[in-house]
């Protein structure tokens, strides 16, 4: 299906318009006049954006990093992204994309940080994981299917985080000290449902989640992220007790941040920034304030990192087994979701931006047919409730995907109830979300079993119904299952930048700007979250 032609031409449309934006973006940069030298960078990065002056001064080379998803990045370049460079944790998923190895002329990795649990001190002692360098991946899923260790981890189709350790846990699981094959995957699905039960916080980025981490650390046992980002928090001050690093007997994946070289014409640049990051002094600078591990042998890991060998496990050789073993975890294994989409229907989402909304849905219900775009419909087990507003609530619909499959009927009534949709009134975007966040709350309070998410989407500011104090005292006044719940708002049109993210701070989401990218490249990135 990754391979069809109406996929391929989706996903060169995609490159084509992340380009289009990037090119118009790139040009000079205003602080220097130097001319920036763009990279296709995951987010992951951005903790060395501070070095870049340093950079700069030692190169004369002016580095800005275009932040993008490590997949969304293999897509992109796969489909012949115009960047001279591209930097992401880790490139095993792009290298596997057909034709994607010839793109990349040069490649040299640059620091390390395998993705291992994070445990809290107290659960650690009293499993008996305490500087334990025995512990297994299976006392781990043992512990989380008898519903005593409750964890964080990424999504796996959208951060290297969470798709490195998915890869780590199903090649353990299988034990056949090979790379995972794809009767691996069927085999041991169960062992991977049996893990993945204690999955009680998704996202869809490494840093989004270690903050969400420490906002519900109570309710929390662990997390599974980079070594770096678990030894940042420790550090921190934001912890209410420390985290004990796992590191299973099994086998983990290591990110490895290869540099790479899709340009020959900045040859020259691309050596000069390896030899740069590479330097001994700067190895040490980025282990010490990044906590990642030095790529080179001149430079000895420190103290901060414990002495313990660490076993690689081998990463799959095939695409169709790595696409085969997120679609199950997608489907089969991970806790399913109840996605509310509160969907403003004003009269000002008249024509093209209604338009926009019902393209969006079609391509969450299979019509996007990009790596992505299928990571990113609508998943099997998933509800879905759609709610759309103007001057009051209009509609409260609901949905059960029980079959994922494009065209499935299930897909069809969501898609159908979408393209029904006419706007006319007026924006009241706070009784929209009271009215979504009170359902939310008592669908959890009946089935937390699953992950809850709040989607807004408006072109404009409230103008009818409750203001933004009513709506912050209905939310502090709330059930707990409530504020359980985050709210990911899309700006969109003329809506109000700083009512969206007063609401996402609030309920402990995010905001997306859709006013200079398409609506469903925005809706394709919650879906990570979800």
């Amino acid at each position: 299906m990754i391979g069809s032609s109406s996929g391929r031409k989706l996903a060169g449309l995609l490159a084509l318009v992340l380009a289009v934006g990037w090119a118009a973006a790139c040009t000079t940069s205003i602080s220097t006049g130097t001319p920036a030298l763009h990279v296709l960078a995951g987010s992951e990065l951005k903790d060395l954006e501070p070095m870049l002056p340093d950079l700069q001064s030692a190169t004369g080379l002016n580095l800005k990093f275009d932040y993008i998803g490590t997949l969304d990045g293999a897509q992109a370049i796969s489909s012949g992204d115009s960047h001279a460079l591209a930097w992401f944790s880790s490139n095993r998923y792009l290298t596997l994309l057909p034709g994607a190895g010839s793109k990349i002329l040069a490649q040299q990795r640059i620091v390390l940080s395998p993705v291992v649990l994070g445990v809290k001190r107290s659960t650690a002692q009293r499993f008996g994981w305490e500087g334990n360098p025995g512990v297994t991946w299976k006392d781990i899923a043992a512990r989380a299917s008898a519903g005593q260790f409750a964890f964080a981890m990424t999504d796996p189709s959208a951060s290297n985080s969470g798709f490195s350790a998915l890869v780590g846990v199903a090649s353990a699981l299988a034990g056949t000290g090979s790379a995972l094959t794809s009767p691996d995957i069927t085999a041991h699905a169960d062992a991977l449902k049996a893990l993945f039960a204690g999955q009680r916080l998704t996202a869809g980025s490494s840093g989004f989640l270690a903050d969400s981490y420490v906002k519900e650390q109570d309710s929390l046992d662990g997390i599974v992220n980079y070594e770096s980002v678990l030894l940042g928090l420790n550090v921190g001050g934001t912890l209410k007790e420390p985290l004990d690093l796992i590191y299973p007997k099994e086998g983990i994946v290591t990110a490895d941040y290869p540099l790479m070289l899709l340009d020959s014409s900045h040859r020259s640049d691309y050596d000069k920034l390896v030899a740069y990051f590479r330097k001994p002094d700067v190895q040490t600078r980025i282990m010490t304030q990044t906590h990642r591990r030095p790529a080179i042998p001149e430079v000895q890991p420190d103290s901060q990192f414990p002495n313990q060998v660490l076993v690689e496990v081998q990463f799959p050789a095939s695409l169709d087994v790595v696409n085969q073993l997120i679609e199950v975890y997608l489907n089969q294994v991970r806790l399913p979701s109840h996605a509310y989409f509160v969907l403003d229907i004003s009269g000002s989402m008249d024509g093209d931006r209604i338009n926009g909304v019902k393209a969006t849905f079609a391509n969450l219900t299979g019509a996007d047919q990009t790596i992505t775009g299928q990571f990113a419909r609508f998943r099997a087990r998933e509800d879905i409730t759609i709610i759309t507003f103007n001057d009051k609530v209009r509609a409260t619909r609901d949905f059960t995907i029980n079959d994922p499959t494009p065209g499935s009927a299930d897909l069809k009534r969501v898609l159908d109830f979408v393209n029904s949709l006419q706007a006319g009134g007026g924006t009241a975007i706070y009784d929209a979300l009271v009215h979504a966040f009170t359902l939310a709350g008592q669908a959890k309070a009946s089935d937390p079993n699953r992950f809850y998410s709040v989607v807004l989407m408006t072109d404009g500011q409230n103008n009818a119904g409750r203001n933004a104090g009513q709506f912050q005292s209905f939310y502090h006044s709330a059930s707990p299952d409530v504020r359980s719940i985050k709210c990911f708002a899309i700006i969109f049109g003329e809506a109000s930048p700083q009512e969206l993210n007063d609401v996402a701070n609030l309920t402990g989401g995010r905001t997306f700007d859709a006013r200079g990218t398409n609506l469903s490249i925005v809706f394709k990135e919650i879906r990570g979250y979800q």
